[in-house]
């Protein structure tokens, strides 16, 4: 067997409120292999988008840890982490995340130029091309639709092949049909880059389409989750 790409070990998280302690996560349990894909589905507030920002080393565990190709993200400094981040993960998320200052090409060319890479700018046109984007190049966040904004967002994920992909609630500003047209590009560039996908949905039919279903109910994994 393959070494997981993600391992998740027995995370809970924990936050003090007025009533005392809330547990969002509780003894969460699993792993990922390599360019395997997963939904992460549940009712609003049972802890599917903490879990995906502590798989991600943006948010820290209350206890247990979470494994990134061998490495425990939470033994690492959060210089480190980012640097794991940047090497590592993509990222697409529900209100797209672009920079407004910078034009889609700029936007695309960003996560490559902190690698340091000399061909960031060919590298992006070429992914933003791959999304159906050429003609946009020189736009800037503002005048593009919501469908291209999150196209967008998608050549930046994937212009740095990355092991793994997080992606929350990726549709979940967008009408059906575009949504749809997202998804399908999305789960394509998945398949040719041979990525691992952790994705936060609430709709089944995108759910059912990934290899296994992460049922997370009052915090905690429901038992079967895991099944293919």
């Amino acid at each position: 067997m393959p070494e997981p790409i993600i391992a998740v070990e027995h995370v809970t998280k924990q936050v003090q409120d007025s009533t005392g302690t809330l547990t969002i996560l509780h003894d969460i349990d699993f792993t990922l292999a390599p360019r395997e894909s997963a939904a992460i589905v549940g009712a609003s507030g049972s802890g599917k988008s903490t879990l995906l920002a502590i798989i991600a080393g943006l948010d820290t565990p209350s206890s247990g840890t979470v494994k990134l190709a061998g490495t425990d993200l939470f033994a690492l400094d959060e210089d480190a982490r980012a640097a794991l981040r940047a090497q590592k993960l993509g990222f697409v998320f529900q209100s797209f995340q672009l920079l407004a200052n910078l034009t889609a090409l700029e936007n695309v060319m960003l996560p490559l130029e902190l690698q340091g890479r000399s061909d960031a700018r060919a590298l992006a046109a070429e992914m933003l091309g791959r999304v159906g984007l050429s003609e946009r190049l020189r736009h800037y966040p503002k005048v593009l639709s919501g469908g291209e904004q999150q196209r967008v967002a998608l050549a930046r994920a994937f212009v740095v092949q990355p092991a793994v992909l997080l992606a929350d609630e990726p549709t979940g500003s967008l009408d059906f049909a575009t949504g749809e047209r997202v998804m399908e590009l999305m789960f394509e560039l998945n398949r040719e880059a041979g990525t691992t996908l952790v994705l936060v949905t609430h709709d089944r039919a995108i759910a059912s389409r990934c290899d296994r279903q992460l049922r997370i109910e009052a915090g905690r994994l429901e038992q079967g989750a895991l099944a293919m």
